[in-house]
């Protein structure tokens, strides 16, 4: 009988290398979660601990929420997870239904214009405008202190439009074209094939601009001179690289340590996200990989 050659990646896996890739995929969880061990346990720990431990603990020795509670009741840190979870949710959906609809409008072969228009879509993705003409747009605009400016000028990403237009590039074409013959309109193909056939890379997508919307502090930065405007990600930046005050402890000597407001602040920072991840992991290898090489 002959044997059938197969290449090596297709062959089973050895047992030392089954072994190093345990080792590999521990060594990384490790170095991932070590420091969000640090965070957490400090962030829940007492002012007695954080003093003997020298600032920071790997595992915490009393539980605490003093840090948290002295957060919440300071007022800043909740009204700007407010205005965090409202300009993520309402950019998200602008900058979605944007990339969508380009999408699909340039992924359609034959299309008016399409050359053109993707074209001139790219050109903007290789030279991308200073900061300097963008403050100045967004200033005649009207937007400064205004919510809108954290939204509108990162509204549509050239990167993620043409991973969507990838994707729908391979719908075939023989399903559009019966639509159209049973009557079906542009509109109804993007509502009722496209759409539905690129829930994956749809689903990533809407994570990446969630992800880029919660994390984003240099719009606001720029853009708002009001702090009670102030993201949660600009709150804390203020807070942890700068040293300023969040809460007002009126001079309590049981007040949680700065450490352990610090690391608190971070956890609320980080948890949300990582809420969202289990959502949409599902579609991550499928839609990003199939939307990047059909492309």
């Amino acid at each position: 009988m002959s044997t059938v050659l197969r290449p090596a990646w297709q062959g089973k896996p050895k047992p030392v290398a089954i072994a190093l890739k345990a080792l590999a995929i521990v060594l990384a969880l490790g170095l991932v979660l070590f420091p969000f061990l640090i965070v957490f346990s400090t962030s829940v720990s007492d002012g007695d601990a954080i003093t003997e431990a020298g600032g920071y603990l790997v595992w915490p020795k009393s539980f605490s929420l003093d840090a948290y509670t002295q957060i919440f009741e300071g007022g800043v840190v909740t009204r700007a997870i407010v205005v965090s979870t409202l300009v993520t949710l309402v950019g998200t959906a602008i900058s979605l239904t944007a990339t969508v609809l380009a999408a699909h409008a340039l992924s359609r072969r034959g299309a008016l214009f399409q050359r053109s228009l993707l074209t001139f879509v790219l050109v903007t993705f290789l030279f991308a405008p200073g900061l300097i003409p963008l403050y100045l747009v967004v200033k005649e605009l009207g937007l400064l202190d205004n919510y809108w400016a954290l939204i509108l000028p990162t509204a549509f990403s050239v990167f993620n439009m043409i991973v969507v237009r990838g994707f729908m590039m391979g719908i075939p074409q023989e399903l559009i074209d019966s639509a159209k013959i049973d009557g079906a309109g542009e509109w109804r193909v993007l509502w009722t094939i496209s759409i539905p056939l690129s829930r994956a890379v749809i689903a990533v997508v809407g994570l990446f601009y969630a992800v880029s919307y919660w994390n984003a502090f240099f719009n606001a930065l720029i853009y708002l001179s009001d702090s009670t405007k102030w993201p949660l990600q600009l709150v804390l930046r203020t807070y942890v690289l700068q040293g300023s005050t969040l809460v007002d402890t009126g001079g309590d000597s049981a007040a949680p340590p700065a450490q352990s407001i610090q690391m608190a602040v971070v956890m609320i920072a980080v948890v949300p996200i990582l809420l969202a991840y289990p959502f949409v992991q599902r579609h991550l290898t499928k839609g990003v990989l199939t939307g990047a090489v059909k492309g």
